[in-house]
């Protein structure tokens, strides 16, 4: 069985920022050009408007220098560090017209990067000392993959799979069109390189998944209770993992079961922006 590698990090946001600015800039920016005279610049400040974790800022830098090469932007702080409202993030100088047309598409990253590293880190704040491991999943926006997953690590989670390529799931679907359990991953064990993982609803699947020596076992959607008696019995011959319907509220009772890791959707599917800003200070 042959896969693809996945891309380079860089790669893949050097193609995210080609279609991001493509998308608002087009043939032009029609108000900077119009209302702002070629030879003005800028200096400014890029501020956290609240508490967060920093991710994203290599790609902003990257955004205002493909737009308007001559300009200077200096990090303040580095991607993973906690900020505190009010701090400055980047400090900005440059001429005025690039500046003002990459602003935009910068913010957003860097908003949208920054909320997710955010979220991630309340939920690694929230199992601290249980010795589980939080994991991200596949339930990004799609072409933010690569961006996204980043911004997890920077939160302080570990990256699941990157894509369909990079690792074995077995879910309730393929166990009905192979028709059990055991056979589904009795093929993968075959077909597939690297460790198999199996989605068990019950207990009598947990049973089945360890006889048919599963690497790492899905307890998907089970009560604190219920994972307990799932991580007894499967007594260390698989890793476990727990999902479904996780929350801040409930993680510590699931990290306490005794399970491996928990995976999130939510640190990457639904994670709010922060709010941040960039003030122009002078002009000249």
């Amino acid at each position: 069985m042959s896969v693809q590698p996945p891309l380079d990090l860089q790669s893949a946001i050097s193609k995210l920022i080609d279609v991001a600015l493509a998308e608002d800039i087009g043939p032009g920016d029609v108000t900077s050009s119009s209302v702002i005279p070629a030879n003005l610049r800028f200096s400014g400040v890029m501020e956290a408007r609240e508490p967060m974790i920093a991710a994203g800022l290599p790609f902003a830098v990257e955004i205002f220098h493909r737009v308007v090469p001559e300009a200077s932007f200096t990090p303040k702080v580095n991607d993973g560090d906690t900020v505190a409202a009010g701090a400055t993030l980047a400090e900005l100088e440059g001429p005025a017209q690039g500046l003002l047309t990459a602003e935009r598409t910068a913010l957003n990253l860097l908003q949208h990067l920054s909320g997710i590293a955010t979220l991630t880190r309340r939920y690694v704040d929230a199992i601290a000392g249980t010795g589980a491991v939080l994991l991200d999943t596949r339930k990004t926006i799609p072409g933010l993959r690569q961006a996204a997953k980043y911004a997890t690590r920077m939160g302080g989670a570990q990256n699941h799979r990157m894509g369909l390529y990079d690792g074995v799931l077995i879910k309730d679907n393929h166990i009905a069109v192979c028709g059990s359990l055991a056979e589904a991953v009795r093929r993968a064990k075959i077909a597939a390189p690297g460790k198999v993982e199996v989605e068990c609803d019950t207990l009598d699947q947990v049973e089945q998944a360890v006889r048919a020596e599963a690497d790492i076992i899905l307890l998907d959607n089970m009560s604190p209770e219920i994972l307990r008696r799932a991580v007894k019995l499967i007594d260390r011959r698989a890793k476990t993992e727990a999902s479904g319907g996780v929350t801040l509220e409930t993680i510590r009772a699931i990290a306490e079961s005794g399970v491996d890791f928990i995976s999130v959707g939510r640190l990457t599917q639904s994670a709010a922006a922060v709010d941040i800003g960039l003030d122009w200070k002078a002009c000249r």
